[in-house]
């Protein structure tokens, strides 16, 4: 009976070196064939090459096998002014379409891999070969406030008297403007909660939907579903900011429900519309790795993989992405200008390590052979997002994870550079220009 094999051997075993070019994402393109959700993580909001290299896939996604439709990790009406200027219907350039994006953390859709992407994705659009155009949309729903003016704004130009009602219905947002504010008056009843009033608009545009159409013609579907899910933007945002004063479990699990619910509903509203309904996630990989094969399904949290899982079986397919060392673009603190911070080389009890200590570089590793077992283990796995803490790496940065149950491919670079803001700080600036060659 042969040994079973260490982490460090099936990882030198399974693992194909990148060298750079498009051949690059063939096994990777190989396991997506016949998925409907193809999930694409990063490990850091700030990392360049993933965003590239999410980009480059996505590319190729769309063109070999007819997804379309791209979701990100960004909000709802944010991205639909994406949305409106890939598919054509907007006199924005590709820099002010970016423009809604406009709340902390900025630099992480206003950025230059985006940017390139989203002129891409237009001029795809704008070929006469292709079936239908690729959407690109948002699935957060921190945009309470931005949602519930979108739903007031669309039935003002369809039935002003409904929108007077929905005045009324969120009339108790209405006294601060600030989200935080209204969840913790709400909470600790200080102001009534807007939740019915918000769960009423939502189904009476619902109920309202075909009357629409008939009177504004077909044509007014996308503007019909803009605003029936910004009405359920309102509905899961106002829980969130509402129940965001007990436990981090309760607005976690809120708000990847809301993400998938977000997926799903465009699949569908896709598929209406005569397109393939395939859709290509960008997130971090705290929301699309499976939480059950991590330290926070102990806490009680799920995720957007897990969940996807769960819905869809072998339909949704999960990547990430992880890195060694290098740069990332990531503030101190929140609402603080982004940095260009040097990437601490990852804790020898992590996977990045274990990665490292192959000397393979940078390599793509499928999870789903039997050889993979050895990587069922739980070993350390780092997460960086908008916020990074080198000072107190370990506590901010590291969770336990078994990465063969947690994704069913990863990307792995050594080292890796910042992304690069479109407005990038002097701050930024200063420290990009005195940035050390690695050793």
């Amino acid at each position: 009976m042969q040994p079973a094999k260490t982490p460090f051997l099936a990882v030198r075993d399974l693992a194909s070196r990148l060298d750079g070019k498009a051949t690059d994402y063939d096994a990777l393109l190989a396991m997506t064939q016949g998925k409907r959700y193809v999930l694409l993580g990063e490990a850091t909001h700030g990392t360049q090459d993933f965003y590239r290299m999410r980009a480059e896939i996505t590319r190729r996604l769309i063109a070999e096998q007819g997804f379309d439709a791209v979701a990100i990790e960004g909000d709802w009406p944010d991205a639909w002014r994406v949305n409106r200027f890939v598919q054509g219907e907007s006199t924005d350039d590709p820099a002010s379409a970016l423009g809604d994006f406009a709340r902390f953390p900025q630099w992480m859709w206003r950025n230059r891999e985006v940017l390139d992407f989203i002129t891409w994705l237009r001029r795809f659009n704008a070929r006469t070969d292709i079936p239908r155009r690729v959407g690109f949309y948002g699935l957060d729903l921190y945009s309470l406030y931005r949602s519930a003016d979108a739903v007031i704004h669309y039935l003002d130009r369809v039935d002003p008297d409904a929108a007077q009602i929905a005045r009324r219905r969120y009339a108790a947002l209405d006294h601060v403007r600030d989200a935080q504010v209204y969840g913790y008056q709400a909470a600790f009843g200080q102001r009534p909660a807007a939740r019915e009033g918000a769960v009423a608009q939502l189904l009476q545009l619902r109920a309202e939907a075909e009357s629409y159409l008939e009177r504004n013609g077909l044509t007014a579907i996308d503007a019909h579903f803009f605003a029936e899910r910004n009405a359920q933007v309102v509905i899961s945002a106002e829980t969130y900011y509402r129940t965001m004063f007990g436990g981090r479990a309760d607005t976690w699990n809120l708000r990847d429900a809301h993400m998938r619910d977000t997926v799903l509903a465009l699949a569908a509203y896709r598929a209406r519309r005569g397109g393939s309904g395939r859709i290509v996630v960008w997130a971090h990989n705290s929301h699309l790795g499976d939480a059950r094969a991590t330290e926070s399904h102990w806490r009680g949290e799920c995720n957007v993989g897990q969940l996807m899982r769960e819905e869809t079986g072998e339909k949704t397919l999960l990547v990430g992405f992880t890195t060694y060392t290098g740069y990332v673009s990531a503030a101190s603190e929140w609402d603080g200008e982004v940095e260009h911070k040097r990437v601490l080389p990852a804790l020898r009890d992590s996977y990045e390590h274990l990665f490292h200590t192959t000397g393979l570089d940078r390599f793509f590793l499928p999870l789903g052979d039997k050889g993979a077992e050895a990587l069922r283990e739980s070993m350390l796995q780092r997460a960086i997002g908008v916020l990074y803490r080198p000072q107190t790496e370990r506590a901010s940065h590291y969770l336990e994870a078994s990465l063969a149950q947690q994704f069913d491919a990863i990307f792995h670079l050594d080292e890796t550079a910042a992304l690069e803001p479109l407005e990038a700080s002097p701050q930024w600036r200063r420290q990009l220009d005195t940035v050390e060659p690695m050793v």
